[in-house]
């Protein structure tokens, strides 16, 4: 049985050229970096190239990264800390229904602080509303945080209309790119974004490393106290390995991400044209051309996603049914529910990422086993299942 992986939305694997250069750093140069010995100065060299790469590839400069655990950190950082640092201008936040936990979260965290949050509804397509975001801001907004790219669906946001408009008011832009890194050019200064959320394992770098993009001149509260590490941001012995990993993927995907992305899109759309043509009643969720390359989430009528992805499972295919922070939960997806996608609909989704290592054989293959699944778990279905067939885009 083959075994094929398409939940690279969820994590990706370590590659070799990562793998690589992190290896010396756990025997060799494996000092603190705060040390003022010989070992801490190797140590700190190491992550300062690190650091110089992460701030070439997205325009920005080295003393405006800083690295954190991962994506929730940056993103528990950016809303807690901003909102924190900046209390004396205001209590509004503004975000939007569809954002990863750790950004929901943390917006609930500052409920309880005496915060007030707006939470923007989404389009069918999972975009924001330019119109909904400018009649919500008023002179007591201190932040908005919309991520750059939706994790379920794919779907791209308006991000340098949405930081002009909100940094007309002079107020301050987040936003959550964890999961928008590697799949097209981000400059930071083009952009106009503030504070900015990533992560390394969704890069082909390690879990449990991530960085905040904080521009030079914004205020923010230290999330994580302790010691003197990051210039005094962010306490805690820095992660050396994982960071000189991190770093090496960001200089990878700098190089090489408009063939990657060809190569997935290619993969993405063959696979897509093949379920719409051979398989009934099949609904895309998410905007059709404003997503990402290699995500597509899809929803079969009359089939329990969960059930599907287990039947795909044992098949040898891992997918998801949406984010893997929110696995487990028996409620339909917040993402598409916000979207007003029917909750049996929604029920039926599954989301399928590629990467740059998966092949056009992959892809026979699983659209194969779909389509067998599909007509297994049907067979016990009382929902009626229309007759569509044609080739769409996506």
């Amino acid at each position: 049985m083959q075994r094929i992986y398409l939940d690279n939305a969820s994590t990706t694997n370590v590659s070799s050229e990562v793998l690589n250069e992190m290896l010396s750093v756990f025997s060799q140069n494996f000092g603190n970096s705060n040390s003022l010995h010989s070992f801490g100065r190797d140590a700190q060299a190491l992550v300062d190239t690190a650091r110089d790469r992460i701030a070439k590839a997205i325009n920005a400069e080295r003393g405006e990264i800083y690295f954190t655990s991962g994506g929730t950190e940056s993103n528990n950082w950016a809303i807690l800390g901003l909102a924190l640092a900046n209390k004396n201008k205001g209590n509004r936040v503004i975000t939007s229904q569809i954002e990863h936990a750790s950004v929901l979260e943390s917006c609930k965290k500052l409920e309880t602080l005496g915060f007030e949050v707006v939470y923007l509804p989404v389009d069918s397509t999972g975009l924001v509303s330019i119109v909904d975001l400018i009649d919500k801001l008023d002179q007591n907004t201190i932040l908005v945080s919309i991520m750059s790219v939706n994790n379920e669906v794919g779907t791209i946001q308006n991000i340098k209309t949405i930081a002009k408009i909100v940094h007309e008011k002079d107020i301050i832009f987040h936003t959550d790119a964890v999961q928008a890194v590697g799949n097209f050019a981000i400059d930071v200064k083009d952009l106009e974004v503030d504070v900015m959320s990533v992560s390394g394992h969704k890069i082909h770098a390690p879990k449990g490393i991530g960085a905040l993009y904080v521009k030079k001149g914004i205020k923010i509260d230290n999330l994580i106290v302790g010691g003197e590490q990051e210039r005094g941001k962010r306490g805690g012995t820095l992660n050396v390995p994982s960071i000189v990993g991190f770093g090496k993927a960001f200089e990878i995907l700098t190089k090489n991400y408009v063939y990657d992305c060809k190569k997935v899109k290619t993969l993405r759309d063959y696979f897509f044209n093949r379920v719409m043509n051979e398989i009934d009643d099949v609904e895309l969720n998410g905007h059709q051309n404003q997503k990402l390359a290699g995500l597509v989430n899809l929803s079969f009528a009359g089939v329990d996603g969960e059930a599907l992805l287990f039947l795909l499972d044992l098949e040898g295919i891992a997918v998801s049914t949406g984010s893997a922070c929110s696995s487990g939960s028996q409620e339909p997806s917040h993402v598409l529910m916000a979207m007003k996608v029917q909750a049996q609909v929604a029920k039926g989704a599954i989301r399928f990422s590629f990467s740059k290592s998966n092949t056009k054989e992959e892809v026979d293959y699983v659209v194969e086993k779909l389509k067998a699944s599909v007509a297994k778990l049907r067979e016990f279905s009382t929902v009626r299942v229309k007759k569509t067939t044609g080739e769409k885009n996506v």
